[in-house]
């Protein structure tokens, strides 16, 4: 079968990858989209270390072809969209439905592929840029077939990472004062989150200003570019003292430090962007002493099993938008050219298609 491998040093489209059968609490799915998110992006870069040879890709959604022994959620012919989080299910953190703290989730490395007989990692325990992958049970989520693959296969990462850190990690209510800085995949999904639970006012910020017409369709009531301003000055002015939660969906030093300034009295940073490992943030202690907040957010500390579904209920009542994510469909040969349109900032997702 083909996939998308990253050996260290260069970027490709492989044939010949193989992957083994499933074993116990195991599910072999052919994968039928993908999503290219940022985080990809950084194992490349070097922003997001990870070990190589390794396939890309965490953001899937296709069809089990065949599950393991011991397996009763899935079975063959199941749609199924992909979660990262490899959770034990067995821990304490696990039982009181936090399957985000679960350690066993966390730095762990799967090899169920190889390539001439050389065994290549599975990236954040999915490697969904190839044909078929191998995934533990819980990690194939069963979706009504009614949702396009396209669009089910950006709730596993975009949706919710975005939606998730407004709805369980800050727990935004309505009325609440809402930025969102980045209109990316996570932003987007922020910000319709945020719409959904009725915060006002909802501003996004980028310095792409062409993104201003998808920020304000997904729910954002005003728009900020914050090249040559303060922004923390604008968002003062646009909400009468600071926001109450600010959504940094970046992962640019400079970028982070700035999103405190934005914050009220009682307000709290969430970030969801990756800066490069080892990056310090720098402020002054009593910038935050009036009962502000930094918060880190590990995948919208999502409960996928839970979520995946509601998430698709709330797609197909016409609540969630999912198609309006998926700029534009590419072969699976034109990796690169995907890399390219994101960095031109002209996607909110670029999908891949991949056939059988």
């Amino acid at each position: 079968m083909r996939g998308i491998v990253w050996d260290g040093k260069e970027l490709c489209v492989v044939e010949g990858l193989a992957v083994r059968e499933p074993g116990h609490d195991e599910v072999l799915v052919r994968i039928v989209n993908a999503g290219v998110c940022h985080s990809d992006v950084s194992v490349v870069t070097g922003t997001i270390p990870f070990a190589t040879p390794v396939v890309l890709g965490h953001e899937g959604a296709g069809v089990v072809e065949q599950v393991g022994a011991g397996v009763t959620s899935v079975r063959e012919g199941d749609h199924v969209v992909l979660s990262t989080l490899r959770s034990c299910g067995a821990c304490a953190r696990c039982a009181t439905g936090s399957p985000t703290l679960c350690r066993e989730s966390f730095g762990k490395l799967s090899t169920p592929f190889t390539l001439g007989g050389v065994a290549h990692h599975a990236f954040a325990t999915l490697g969904c840029f190839a044909q078929r992958t191998l995934v533990r049970s819980n990690q194939a989520i069963p979706i009504p077939k009614e949702v396009p693959f396209a669009s089910a296969a950006l709730i596993g990462c975009g949706v919710l990472t975005g939606a998730g850190a407004v709805l369980h990690r800050a727990k935004v209510r309505a009325g609440e004062r809402a930025v969102v800085v980045g209109v990316g995949g996570i932003g987007l999904n922020a910000i319709q989150a945020l719409r959904l639970v009725g915060a006002h006012p909802i501003i996004a910020v980028d310095t792409n200003v062409e993104k201003r017409g998808i920020a304000i369709d997904f729910g954002a009531t005003h728009f900020l570019d914050p090249s040559g301003i303060d922004m923390g000055e604008a968002v003062r002015d646009l909400t009468g003292g600071g926001a109450d939660y600010v959504f940094e969906c970046v992962g640019i030093k400079s970028v982070m430090e700035e999103a405190l300034g934005c914050l009220d009295w009682g307000g709290s940073l969430v970030i969801l962007g990756v800066a490069p490992f080892g990056t310090n943030l720098e402020f002054k202690p009593e910038s935050i002493f009036l009962d502000q907040a930094i918060m880190g957010c590990r995948y919208g500390s999502s409960r996928p099993v839970r979520d995946i579904p509601r998430y698709a209920d709330l797609y197909l009542a016409g609540k969630l938008k999912l198609d309006e994510l998926v700029t534009q469909l590419y072969p699976m040969q034109d990796i690169h050219q995907v890399l390219e349109d994101m960095g031109k900032g002209r996607l909110a997702r670029g999908v891949l298609e991949f056939d059988s």
